[in-house]
This record gives C-alpha cells, structure tokens and sequence, in this order.
C-alpha cells in the first residue's frame, strides 16, 4: 500500500452528509479524503508551529480554537456572543466588526433538538444546516424553530434549556452511546409548550428528523483524549470519525477542531 505525505495547517474537517457522512481535512493545498481512511494506519506529527486562524501570524499559544491573542480579544469569529449566542448585538447594529455581524449574525438562525447520547438543545445559522449537527456528534436531529437572528436564537436557548441540556457529553458520544429510547418528535412538542407566547411565530412545523450515520469500524468502549502540545506524535489505525473527532484502536482520540492553526506533518496509507 502506498504511503501518501501532506504537510499544513489544521482547520475543521469540512464534511457532506451522506450515509456514511463525507469527511475532507484541507491541509496545505490538499484535500484528504478522511472517510476513505478509516481502517488505515495514520501518523500525524506536530511541528510545534501554530498559526493564528484568523490573521496567519505565528503565536506561541492557540486561544479559542486557533486564535492568537489579540484576534482572541478583538476578531468577531471570537466574540463572546459565538459561545453565548444571547448577548448577540448584531440585529442592533452594534459588534466587534458590524459587516461580519450583519453577514453571519443577522441572519435566520435554527434554534433545534439533537440526540446523541442525550437530548440537546442548540442554535445554528440556517446556512449550517446540517453541519453543526454533524460537527457536535448528533445521531439524529430536528428544527424547533426558525428566527430572524442569532439573538432571538440565543434567547430562547435559553428558555429551552431549563428543560433539556445545551452540552453534549463528548465522551458518550464518542462511545456512541446514543439514547435510542427517545420520540425526539414528542420531545420536541414537549419543548415547544415551555416556551412563552412570544416565541410561538417563530416555532418551525417542519417535522422532519435528519439521521446521522459517521464512518467507523468500531467505537471504543473507553476514551482518552490526545494532546498535541504534549504529545507532538499520534500514530496508530483510524477506526472511526465523528463529529470534529479522530478515533483510534485503543480509544485515542483528538479533536481537530482544537488544533486549529497547529502546522502538521501527516502521513497516511492510500
């Protein structure tokens, strides 16, 4: 079998749902087909260089999945509204850069009901539809409710999850527990009689369940997280992907979505 050599900076895997879901690593100039590389051996090595995501410069730590310092503390991609989607000011004109918060933020969001190994509330801009579901990991997942920005999205969240959880237990779902016993269309009208009258405008009829299936061999019964500042070497056969997630034998697993920026040497069998 041929070994294939690639060399770049870490970003999100991009993925297209099919069944399996379609995973592509953009490393460099290249587009690596990872779902084609589950039950192949895999070698990535960390060259101790992290640039930033956002502006390129060399940064000697990541801050936010990928973000020097200062574009921490000053790029809209790192605002506090991305992580508490509530304190969005973006319909009120107001942001650490008003275009991007008009173009991403003032914009039709999907506030939704996911299942994975739990039920989970979440909001997305429509446009992520269904990539957010497949980057969290969910098995299944349906829209609650439609609304005009990530504001109103934000605020009812916030409603919502007094009675489901906003937070996916990622080592469930890495073991693919997944909580089978669940009507998440019951849920979901369950869901919708807490909300307040307000709301109701905004609630989505639309009942159709997206279902999720990631490309594995197998999922390990125990996990234990790989990190790359300790250990600049992982290496070892690929036997699952799920949500930004690298699974391997043994139940290593890295979260490439926390290494953004990080430059990488990667050797893979094709």
């Amino acid at each position: 079998m041929e070994t294939r050599l690639f060399e770049g900076n870490l970003r999100k895997m991009q993925t297209e749902l099919a069944s399996p879901i379609q995973y592509t690593l953009n490393l460099g100039e290249n587009q690596i087909d990872m779902t084609a590389l589950v039950g192949t051996h895999f070698k990535m090595k960390f060259t101790g260089v992290i640039n930033c995501v956002n502006c390129g410069r060399v940064t000697k730590k990541s801050f936010g999945q990928g973000f020097c310092y200062p574009c921490f503390m000053n790029a809209p991609q790192a605002a506090p509204c991305i992580l508490r989607p509530e304190l969005c000011e973006a319909h009120l004109g107001k942001g650490r850069d008003v275009e991007w918060e008009e173009r991403n933020h003032n914009q039709p969001h999907v506030v939704y009901l996911a299942i994975a190994s739990g039920i989970k509330v979440g909001i997305t801009r429509e446009t992520q539809v269904p990539y957010r579901w497949i980057d969290q990991g969910a098995s299944r997942a349906v829209k609650i409710a439609i609304t005009e920005n990530r504001y109103q999205a934000g605020m009812m969240e916030v409603a919502l999850k007094e009675f489901a959880s906003d937070k996916t237990p990622w080592q469930r779902m890495l073991k693919n527990e997944v909580a089978t016993d669940i009507n998440i269309i019951e849920t979901k009208d369950l869901l919708i009689d807490k909300l307040d009258e307000e709301w109701m405008e905004l609630v989505s009829d639309d009942d159709e369940v997206t279902e999720l299936e990631y490309p594995a061999i197998r999922f390990p019964q125990k996990v234990k997280s790989h990190n790359l500042d300790k250990e600049p070497m992982l290496e070892g056969k690929l036997e699952a992907i799920k949500g930004q997630y690298l699974l391997f034998e043994g139940g290593v697993v890295i979260n490439i979505r926390k290494y953004g920026g990080y430059f990488v040497e990667l050797e893979v069998e094709a």
